[in-house]
């Protein structure tokens, strides 16, 4: 009988495969859960697939946090993505042209998908259980279409290689940048004074950053990972540049503080961004990744949050009414009003940050100009030590921290200013600034690999290879030696609370980052600008802090959920990791201070002054100032225990959750990897004869 027959056709399996029994689960990766309370993937956050032949897989819900079933396929054919009519089916259309495969291409084959082209059915081989001796890890859920694409997450308005036009790029770019405000900005309005510099020096560092923002920014979407991720200055490098400002050499200086302290600071950073451009470009990096796995990135990140609260609520303690309702403004909208919608768009989550900003910084305005802060006799320009009245010392700290018109940045500022390299003057190296730094380097690229991973599940169709990670560390350290030269304050990396954007925006297009970059480079042309951010007060930039530092404790925490969340073995790494970071540094920070000295630096930056009196005394000086730094240091102490327990307790592959990259190989035969991936400009053949560098 003709196998064409429609009687003799097998009816296809519509049920799905059965689930592994926990018992054989439990064999192989070596946990009873029945007995020990373990639970499985799915329970715990472990983002785990069935067999990738199944194409009704359920979508991810990013906001509800649950799977998002998909209609029904109907004869054959895949639903129509919700993503939008014409618009999405256009730009699909066009992306697979670009990629120049046809319905059965092998990257379909490649990826172990089955797809349909209208021939006659086949019998349905059962699934192929995975052997006791494979492990099931893999990346956020996806589905294949009928050309045999890998299918992009139908969540994204815009995925990465999507051009729509140059208005909605335009608008979708400064609303990238808009939400990332908090990260862009605030670090210089903590550093410079902290440097000694006026609110003129604090207006110049503010278009500094934003400057090399937008060009570090462009290099990266072009020739670094090519993802949609933002390059700026980081929080990673906020604590040891506190740490060197406070340093005992820079107590009893004379003159200009700041300019010395900020070419002290470049000359370690410089250093530190060509060590790190080496561990990139080398390849050493793609042996390094062997070691950063989900339990190392999580407390790691989460330490860099979580390490600065002796800052946060005391800044804002000393104007309560304003720092508070700031706070509170920000929690409002980004958590009880969140899914308010206008116009398509949810702007209470995606600006929280900026309208708390505006609403609080009004409130504060009106309540100077009605006199609230104004006391008779006093004024706000007197240095407290000159001021004789007791009534006006009584009131000083409020007159300073609660009105609005104490800093004279904005009027002072000029129209145009060109931020250029060695503006502050010849950078200054030493040996043991310049090791603290290394060290933080290699944190910093910790974060980014984490940052990498998960924005290549939202916005591509496969995570980068390892060529391509090292290819964008390397990047990142030539990018910090431009933030040296140009004198930023910290170095430039990729700024984690990138990913939560592109989540809650659902904006993948690297084009739309890129002009949000070049609007980025105009806007600190504009001198102006850079005097508007720097005239906001301290207590609502603690405020706002208080808000960005909870965020990156939680982004880092979030990256969990690639691994066993609920294994014991990957709590107590995390436990101890976490407590360490926070318990040793104590240590290291309060040894040598009595209860009664009297410290001539704040109360928030005594954490920062430990290379004077802490507990390594060795008879070189060089050693102690880099070992009580280092150990001072939240985000190290996290990272060497998490990496030391996570490399050396046994625990499979599923279970530590450790990062799947695409293989180069594999990735060469599929075109819309490549697209993804490969450098502009023909520029990737240069790196042809280095294969530990790209694809």
């Amino acid at each position: 009988m003709s196998s064409s027959d429609p009687k003799a056709r097998p009816k296809p399996v519509t049920r799905p495969p059965a689930p592994v029994p926990p018992s054989s689960w439990a064999k192989r990766t070596g946990f009873k859960p029945k007995f020990s309370g373990e639970t499985n993937a799915s329970d715990s956050g472990q983002i785990a697939l069935p067999p990738r032949s199944r194409e009704n897989e359920n979508q991810p819900d990013l906001e509800a946090g649950r799977a998002r079933p998909l209609p029904p396929v109907v004869n054959g054919e895949q639903p129509v993505s919700e993503k939008g009519p014409a618009e999405k089916d256009q730009s699909v259309k066009k992306r697979r042209e670009a990629d120049g495969t046809n319905k059965g291409s092998s990257a379909a084959a490649a990826n172990g998908h089955t797809v349909n082209n209208g021939a006659a059915p086949q019998p349905q081989q059962p699934t192929r259980r995975p052997s006791r001796n494979e492990d099931v890890v893999d990346v956020l859920p996806q589905n294949v279409d009928d050309e045999g694409f890998v299918g992009r997450h139908s969540h994204m308005k815009y995925e990465l290689r999507d051009t729509p036009g140059l208005v909605p790029i335009g608008l979708y770019g400064f609303q990238h940048y808009l939400s990332m405000l908090g990260s862009l900005i605030l670090i210089p309005l903590v550093i410079v004074p902290a440097m000694g510099g006026t609110y003129e020096d604090t207006a110049n560092v503010v278009s500094t950053v934003l400057f090399v923002s937008g060009v570090t920014t462009l290099l990266h979407s072009f020739f670094g990972s090519r993802l949609p991720l933002i390059q700026g200055s980081s929080f990673v490098f906020l604590a040891p540049a506190l740490a060197i400002i406070n340093s005992p050499e820079f107590r009893g200086l004379n003159g200009n503080n700041f300019k010395h302290i900020m070419k002290e600071l470049q000359g370690a950073i410089i250093i530190a961004s060509a060590f790190q451009a080496l561990l990139g470009y080398s390849g050493l990096m793609s042996l390094f990744l062997r070691l950063i796995n989900p339990v190392v990135v999580a407390p790691t990140v989460a330490a860099v949050g979580l390490s600065f609260y002796s800052y946060g609520f005391p800044q804002v303690g000393n104007c309560l009414e304003i720092g508070a309702v700031q706070i509170l403004l920000v929690i409002i909208f980004s958590l009880y009003l969140r899914k308010i919608s206008v116009l398509g768009h949810r702007i209470f989550l995606i600006y929280a940050v900026p309208l708390g900003l505006v609403i609080t910084w009004a409130a504060a305005f009106l309540l100077t100009e009605a006199g609230a802060y104004s006391y008779k006799g006093c004024d706000t320009n007197i240095p407290s030590s000159n001021i004789v009245s007791e009534h006006c010392r009584k009131h000083v700290s409020r007159m300073k921290h609660c009105r609005v018109d104490t800093s004279h940045a904005f009027k002072s500022s000029p129209w145009f200013r060109f931020p250029y390299p060695l503006q502050w003057g010849t950078p200054v190296f030493h040996w043991k600034m310049a090791i603290v730094m290394c060290v933080v380097s290699i944190i910093a690229s910790v974060d980014s690999v984490g940052s990498y991973h998960a924005s290549s599940l939202l916005v591509s169709s496969r995570p980068p290879t390892p060529g391509v990670v090292s290819r964008g560390i390397g990047l990142e350290g030539l990018s910090s030696i431009l933030a040296g030269l140009w004198g930023t304050g910290t170095g430039s990396t990729t700024l984690t609370e990138n990913v939560h954007t592109i989540a809650v925006t659902k904006m993948g297009s690297r084009r739309a980052v890129e002009l949000g970059a070049c609007v980025l480079i105009v806007l600190s042309l504009v001198g102006k600008v850079g005097g508007f951010i720097a005239s906001i007060p301290e207590v609502m930039v603690a405020a706002l802090l208080c808000f960005m530092w909870a965020m990156l404790a939680a982004l880092g925490l979030s990256n969990l959920r690639y691994s066993e969340a609920g294994s014991s073995r990957n709590i107590i790494i995390v436990g101890l990791s976490l407590f360490f970071s926070l318990s040793i540094p104590a240590y290291f920070q309060q040894y040598g201070i009595s209860p009664n000295s009297n410290l001539s630096v704040p109360s928030y930056f005594q954490p920062y002054i430990v290379t004077s009196h802490g507990p390594f005394r060795t008879k070189y000086e060089g050693v102690n100032y880099i070992m009580n730094t280092l150990l001072s240091l939240h985000m190290v102490i996290a990272f060497i225990v998490a990496v030391i327990l996570d490399n050396t307790v046994p625990g499979s592959r599923q279970e530590r959750g450790v990062y799947v990259w695409s293989e180069s190989e594999a990735a060469r035969r599929e075109p819309a990897v490549v697209k993804d991936y490969e450098l502009p400009f023909r520029v990737g053949r240069i790196f042809r004869w280095v294969k530990w560098v790209g694809l």
